[in-house]
Formats: C-alpha cells, structure tokens, sequence
C-alpha cells in the first residue's frame, strides 16, 4: 500500500533522527552562480572537499544576460557570481555547462533534456523550482543554501518527511487549454497555501495525456501552492522521452534501468493524506490578475469581487489590486499589456516555442509591444533554429533571444520597468518579481501570443478563420 512518494523516499533514508527528521542520500544535486558561493566558502572553512562531484551539475542561469552572450555580464554582481561558479568548479572537478556551450540552460530545463534526471531519483537544487523534476518521477525539492553546502560534503540532506497529497485531473482538455492553464487553475482553486507541508503526486487521465514538457510546467508551479514538490509517475511517454538522451542509460544499462522505473508508482490500495478531484473539461485559458499565482481567474472571466473574496484574505487583495491598479468587477480581456516574456523553467521549452510560434505564424506584434521569447537552453535555442521557429518569429517582429532566466526575475538586464504591465509564461508574480513596480500577468504561451499579436489581453481562439468569399 505504498504511494510513489513512499517507494522513492524509503529506498533513500539513510538514517532516522530522533525527533522525526531523516538523514536522506541525495542522488543529485543541481547548482547555478546565485545559491551556490556561500556553500562552497563553507567548505574552504570546514577544509573538505565536495564529496561525490560527479553527482553535481552546474548550470549558470539567473544572472546571464539573454543577447551578446560572448561578451561578459554588464552588471558588476552578476560576473562575480558567474566567475565564482567557475572557479569553484573547476576547484572542486564539478561538471559545469558554462555560458554558451551547447548545454548551457536553465538548470531546470537541462536536467530533463541531457537525461540527467531520471525516475526514482532524489534530486536537490538551491532554487525552489527544482520541483520541475519531478515531473520524470522524482522527488526532487528545493533546498536552502546551508543545505546545499550540506549535500555537497555528504550527499545527504536532513529534512523531515512531508505528507501526501494527490491531485487527480480526469477527462478530457479543451484545445486551448495548455499546462500552464491546469496548474494556474488548480491554485486559483485551493490557493497558495492548498499544498503546505505535502509532496504532491499529479494523476489521472488528464495528467497521463500530457507531454513530458507539460508535465514539468505542472510539477515546476506545485511549489506556488505550498507543496514541497510535486510528481508523477512515470510512463512510456517517460522512457521514451529519456531514451538515447546523453546521460541516460545505454545498451544494457538502459534496460535494467527501465525494468526498475517500471515499478514506481502508486500502488492502487495506496493511500495519501489527502485527495483532491478536479474535471478537466472545467479548466479554461487562465491569467492572474494580482500578486500570487493563486489571484488567477479564466481570461474572459471578471476580477472577483470582495464579497467574493474570504474576509482573510481581503487585505492582500485590496493591496493586490492597488497595486496592479485594477478594480474588482474589471474584466481581463481588453487589458492594454506593454511586454510579453514567454521563457523560464516553467515555459521555455521547445513545444512552448513551438506553440507560441504556431499561434503567431502569418501575424504581425502589436507595434507597442515589447517581446522577450527567451530559450530555456542552448538545445532549445538549437531546435527552434532548425525547426524554422526563429524565422517564424522574425516574420511576425518578435526575436528569439540567447537561453537564461531572463525576465522572470529581476537578476539581469531582462527588467519590466516600473508601471508597465508584463503577460509572463513564468512561474512568479509577485510585487517586483520582474522589476521594481512591474506589473505581472501569469498565463500560458497561447495567451501569450494572442496578447503579442493584439496588444491586449486576448483569449487564444484556436478556431480557423472564417472563410473570405
């Protein structure tokens, strides 16, 4: 009666602490320039060297700017930072996927892509996104900087084990409705605080029709409802995905692999801590329209009123629509956006590219917006060459820029100025996230492109066009 959480977490404890926390061996662990200084100064203090740094990746990617990647960070901090992460691996004889190598991305897309996460891995990032892993049938969490330093001297973290939840989708989506749409959908319904203290697992035939890359946009924003992570269980999509992938498993290797990766999931007799059921035919194109992922309604829907609001959380939405200089009752649709960002480890994969492209293919931009489409890797940036989404691109006026975090948070030069309204396909939106007083707007690449293409917040009709006689 084990749930996928139980199989993998059991396989890993080490020890059990008195007190309820566990001793738990970490089989990989992620770092990039921002988290990672301070845990390697800890090392040099305690005299130690990283223990096992063949189980350590990095990958720069908050601070790299996202054009002229050749020439050096024009922000002071940000070269420091990304010069450190350099010396230290080089120090420490740590895998390093350096700005402008092939491999180079956001840690949380290159993990996926490179097959260096795989099933029933604990993985460990000092970033709280690294839940996107899970989507492979991990656990994987984001972890704090002492804990970084932590792994890297003994590969095992202590942490104390969550409880479970699984969120079940059944059913059968709209045409328009994309990942990001179900995981904005379900946090508008149980909140920012729905997950607290539970590792998520995501199920049900919605779920299961997903592509891998959707799966991680929904396991990547668990997080922004209070979970501690999120997963699902792995399938043929899984293996296929992995397979031939350059840190996978080969020839023999991979098919002793696949015969234990079967064997991770929920047995049916299992049970969690809590369940909760959702119909996919009810989740519709979404959009946030305050400061948490959770302040999200259908994008031709209307901004709840206060009366619908709970009395406890009345505060934070009046603060909410100050701020974003909104009125209760407004509707989204119309809504004049200055900047659309469609990138980030939640939505710079190629299938995003290709999605936004596809919308936008025989358009033209809005002439007043401004538009970031930013890879979420140097492989990403690769395919949307060869597969023609770059030209795609350049035919409507938009341009694809160089792979790193870039707007969806404001540690490089991709800042939204203050005032001005941001449509984002990232996985943050609040006060500053994007830039000091910046407003952002959540949503998928659909709607996205529909608001580069208009101007205005625009629901993604997929519909053909009506013939011309």
């Amino acid at each position: 009666m084990k749930t996928l959480f139980d199989k993998i977490w059991e396989a890993h404890v080490v020890d059990a602490i008195a007190g309820g926390a566990c001793v738990l061996y970490i089989d990989r662990q992620y770092i990039h320039e921002v988290t990672s200084p301070q845990a390697f100064e800890g090392l040099r203090k305690r005299g130690i060297k990283v223990f096992r740094p063949d189980q350590t990746t990095a990958s720069p990617d908050h601070n790299i700017p996202t054009i002229h990647q050749h020439l050096p960070a024009q922000d002071p901090l940000s070269r420091e930072q990304l010069s450190t992460l350099e010396k230290n691996c080089a120090e420490q004889g740590i895998r390093i996927f350096k700005v402008g190598s092939s491999r180079n991305g956001i840690v949380h897309v290159v993990g996926p892509e490179t097959g260096l996460t795989q099933p029933g891995m604990t993985i460990v990032c000092g970033d709280s996104h690294t839940s996107t892993h899970g989507a492979l049938g991990c656990i994987a969490f984001g972890i704090g900087t002492s804990e970084v330093e932590m792994v890297l001297a003994s590969q095992c973290v202590l942490q104390i084990r969550p409880k479970t939840m699984r969120i079940n989708i059944e059913g059968e989506l709209k045409e328009n409705v994309c990942a990001k749409d179900i995981i904005l959908y379900i946090i508008s319904r149980l909140g920012t605080d729905g997950g607290t203290g539970h590792f998520i697992e995501f199920a049900g035939s919605a779920i299961r029709s997903l592509s891998m890359e959707a799966r991680m946009t929904i396991c990547n924003m668990s997080i922004e409802m209070g979970a501690r992570g999120g997963m699902i269980a792995p399938d043929e999509k899984t293996f296929a995905y992995l397979k031939g992938r350059e840190y996978a498993p080969q020839g023999i290797a991979w098919k002793k692999a696949l015969e234990k990766w079967k064997q991770l999931y929920s047995d049916p007799d299992a049970v969690f801590d809590k369940e909760v059921n959702f119909r996919a035919e009810d989740i519709e194109p979404m959009i946030t329209y305050g400061t948490n992922p959770g302040m999200g309604i259908k994008i031709n829907g209307t901004i709840p009123r206060p009366e619908e609001i709970a009395p406890s959380s009345r505060l934070s939405f009046w603060k909410a629509l100050k701020y974003m200089n909104f009125q209760a009752g407004d509707r989204m649709e119309g809504k004049k956006i200055d900047y659309v960002f469609v990138g980030s480890c939640t939505n710079g994969r190629i299938e995003d590219l290709r999605a936004f492209a596809n919308y936008v293919k025989g358009k033209k931009k809005a002439p007043h917006i401004t538009a970031w489409i930013v890879p979420g890797s140097k492989q990403v940036e690769k395919q949307a060459i060869e597969e023609g989404i770059r030209d795609t691109l350049e035919a409507a006026g938009f341009e694809l820029r160089q792979p790193g975090c870039s707007a969806c948070l404001a540690m490089n030069e991709d800042k939204i100025p203050e005032g001005k309204y941001c449509v984002a396909t990232s996985n943050r939106n609040f006060e500053g996230r994007q830039g000091p007083g910046a407003r952002t707007l959540l949503a998928g690449p659909l709607a996205a492109a529909a608001t580069a293409i208009h101007g205005v917040i625009t629901y993604p009709d997929l519909s053909p066009a009506p013939s011309e006689f």
